[in-house]
């Protein structure tokens, strides 16, 4: 869906209007992804990070070591090729704090603003999570506190120095790019992992759960499109369209993955097989790569018919496999195995010359 979003300028003449319009609005992959994110955090970790410090530290570097790798590594690759930027923008690109800015959240890799949304929940979630198992209604609350400090605090420092650099500022740019403002996408998927936490996998209750997921989830999108000015805008330039996206949508696509979990379907068996497997293992890889910098190199070497969809691929599973994997499989182990022991506290009548 995200390729054929980026790439939908290739095809606005030779596709019926109906489905380019549709095109425009495959960005919501990127929800799916945010909502299945929520779900896997939700669901493998629970609030058990929050056991400990070193608990926690050990969970957010184990995440942190499943993007930044690969992410540094095409970064780093790009600037050397063409230049690295100022110290101001490196500094941002590199820690990922670029998505927080309006101004700079699509340079390095542009899709890379992802990622910040991505940290920042993968900080909170254990907190999210604990606050949810007690109560969901107190949790939306705390989180819409969140988003209105937020949302606060971007406009105090518009009004303070003018945030020439856009920090959580516009309304529209933190509701659309950050964390804070898609916090709903997230959390919907940590409540289907809730509801799997306290209730065996057998006890399935929802009928049809993937056909009517799916249905809907093609229904919201045609419905946000139906707020496009024209075939090359967004629906989600509206605010209603916003809405829908960050609100509406995220609930279809938690009755696709509830029907995916609990019904034995030939998309279930399909997502299941072997090479979607490995495709989905490489899918990290292959979003980092499926424009900007590295897909701009491969252009220049020849440009197929699909623009490199199966090439991209190719390249994305050899990274996977020799790059990415390696990497995470060897430090996932080391943080794992590292034993934090505190310095014995010794009588202060013993002489330690």
């Amino acid at each position: 869906m995200v390729f054929l979003y980026h790439n939908r300028k290739f095809w606005h003449n030779d596709v019926p209007n109906l489905v380019m319009r549709f095109f425009n609005e495959f960005h919501t992959g990127v929800s799916i992804f945010f909502v299945l994110s929520g779900f896997l955090i939700a669901y493998t970790y629970k609030d058990r990070p929050l056991q400990s410090n070193i608990s926690y530290w050990k969970y957010l570097l184990i995440r942190s070591i499943r993007i930044f790798p690969v992410y540094l590594m095409i970064l780093t690759a790009k600037y050397v090729d063409v230049g690295f930027p100022s110290a101001k923008e490196s500094f941002l690109t590199y820690s990922l704090f670029y998505g927080f800015s309006d101004m700079y959240n699509l340079n390095g890799i542009s899709q890379g603003w992802t990622l910040t949304a991505e940290m920042s929940f993968y900080t909170l979630a254990p907190v999210i999570y604990y606050f949810t198992k007690r109560s969901i209604a107190k949790t939306l609350v705390y989180l819409l506190l969140l988003l209105s400090i937020t949302l606060a605090a971007g406009y105090a420092w518009h009004l303070i120095n003018g945030n020439k650099d856009g920090f959580f500022y516009p309304w529209f740019f933190v509701l659309n790019t950050t964390f804070f403002g898609r916090f709903f996408e997230f959390w919907c998927g940590m409540l289907l992992a809730h509801y799997f936490n306290v209730n065996p996998l057998n006890q399935r209750k929802l009928k049809y759960a993937t056909l009517i997921g799916g249905i809907a989830c093609l229904g919201i999108i045609y419905l946000i499109s139906c707020f496009e000015p024209n075939i090359f805008k967004h629906g989600t330039d509206q605010p209603i369209g916003l809405a829908i996206r960050n609100i509406v949508f995220p609930c279809a696509v938690c009755i696709f993955l509830y029907g995916l979990i609990t019904e034995r379907t030939w998309l279930q068996y399909f997502l299941g097989s072997k090479i979607l497997v490995l495709l989905g293992n490489a899918s990290f890889v292959f979003y980092l790569i499926h424009i900007g910098y590295v897909a701009r190199k491969i252009w220049a070497i020849h440009m197929f018919a699909d623009y490199n969809f199966c090439i991209l691929w190719i390249v994305s599973i050899l990274i996977y496999l020799l790059i990415e994997k390696p990497i995470y499989s060897f430090l996932k182990s080391k943080i794992q195995h590292y034993n934090y022991r505190k310095p014995i506290a010794l009588p202060a009548e013993i002489p330690l010359g």
